[in-house]
């Protein structure tokens, strides 16, 4: 991961992914990792909610910009 941003009802992730492995294995395996690890911190969210996260995601690519520019704008979000 090069960068993370946690927003009230989103976060902002910059990652670098091999093709092979794909964007939707990344994002199952986030999903995954972070619920099991918030309903063993948590045991009260799993008996509250269907399930923590909805299948829906955003992606987008920016391949054609500077890894600095970026970063930058993924941490500025919290100050928008």
């Amino acid at each position: 991961m090069v960068e993370l941003e946690t927003m009230a009802d989103h976060m902002h992730l910059l990652v670098e992914v091999d093709r092979q492995f794909g964007i939707h294995e990344l994002v199952t395996a986030i999903k995954g990792r972070s619920s099991g690890v918030l309903g063993e911190e948590f045991p009260w969210l799993t008996s509250k909610l269907p399930s923590l996260w909805t299948q829906s995601y955003f992606v987008a690519t920016v391949g054609g910009t500077r890894l600095s520019v970026t970063t930058r704008y993924v941490e500025t979000q919290k100050d928008r």
